[in-house]
């Protein structure tokens, strides 16, 4: 229950054209309205915010998506709602209803993938650095290997993107009357709700990817162009995000461990004298770092997948 009225609710213009709910809407509305008003509020802090751990903001904003869709699964069962799916002529609408939480299942499940294949090969580097196998030469196969796997992964990133980026300019085929105000409220409701859930993964997977993936997707070849060309980036610069290129995790892993791969190059030439330690320890704590934000987002996006599940068998079945 919602204790005070939340501010004056308003969809995008592409989405349907109604612009606020009822004033008679049941209080599950109102407090779906409110957590999709604040949810877009920390998504909005989270993407100008320097100070803010962008994995922190987005365990955050899973979890409020969880609970959103929950709310949401709990107005969907209401029995005022379930009249208002049932009616044959919202068929076609219900149907639009259903086809769109598919399509966030499916992002859902290709985004998990993402985590878990870029865990995988975060645990096996960090394994490798605390044995050193095979020296420096070792560790070198070991960095083409998760240069390989992180060019695997946003490749499924950018599938992922383009999934999303269909869902945001989709839109609603089916009509229905201008005064079936409780049918208006479930529309924006729900189309609100795909919207964020949209806003929602697409920050996960520009998380994963690394800063500025969208325009360039970070590579191997990129990364270790950034140290050439500063050579006296330090381990400090890179863990304290004093450049771009380092304003999240996923950078701050991507420029150590490509300052590390630059000294192991050199591993055959006469004068080197080994990996420095302090080069090796910062990589050893961001790839630390990088596994404990995903482990976290793991468990956010497993529990808002069964929420999706749900929802997505709520609306009536037409016949």
């Amino acid at each position: 229950m919602v204790a005070t009225a939340s501010p004056k609710f308003k969809a995008p213009s592409h989405h349907v054209r109604s612009t606020s709910f009822p004033s008679t809407s049941h209080p599950l509305t109102l407090a779906v309205e409110e957590r999709v008003c604040r949810l877009r509020a920390s998504e909005a802090l989270s993407s100008t915010c320097s100070s803010c751990s962008p994995s922190s903001s987005l365990h955050h904003n899973l979890t409020a998506l969880h609970e959103l869709c929950e709310c949401v699964d709990n107005l969907l069962q209401l029995p005022i709602t379930q009249q208002a799916l049932s009616h044959e002529q919202h068929e076609k609408w219900v149907d639009e209803v259903l086809d769109g939480s598919l399509k966030l299942l499916d992002v859902c499940g290709t985004t998990r993938d993402v985590l878990s294949l870029t865990k995988e090969s975060i645990l096996d580097l960090e394994s490798s650095l605390r044995r050193r196998r095979g020296g420096e030469a070792g560790l070198s196969t070991e960095f083409v290997a998760y240069a390989i796997s992180r060019k695997k992964v946003n490749k499924l990133i950018q599938k992922c993107l383009g999934g999303l980026k269909k869902m945001e300019k989709r839109g609603f085929s089916a009509l229905f009357e201008k005064d079936d105000h409780d049918l208006v409220a479930i529309v924006s409701i729900l189309k609100e709700v795909e919207a964020i859930t949209v806003t929602v993964f697409q920050s996960i997977s520009s998380f994963i990817s690394g800063p500025k993936a969208q325009a360039k997707p970070i590579g191997w070849s990129l990364v270790s162009k950034l140290v050439q060309t500063n050579k006296r980036i330090t381990s400090s610069a890179a863990s304290q995000g004093d450049k771009d290129e380092y304003c999240n995790e996923m950078g701050r892993l991507d420029g150590a461990l490509g300052a590390l791969n630059c000294q192991t190059q050199k591993s055959s030439s006469s004068s080197f004298k080994g990996i420095d330690a302090a080069e090796l320890q910062n990589a050893q704590n961001q790839l630390e770092a990088v596994e404990m934000s995903i482990h976290g987002l793991e468990d956010g996006l497993e529990c808002l997948f069964r929420r999706l599940i749900k929802i997505r068998v709520s609306p009536p079945q037409h016949p």
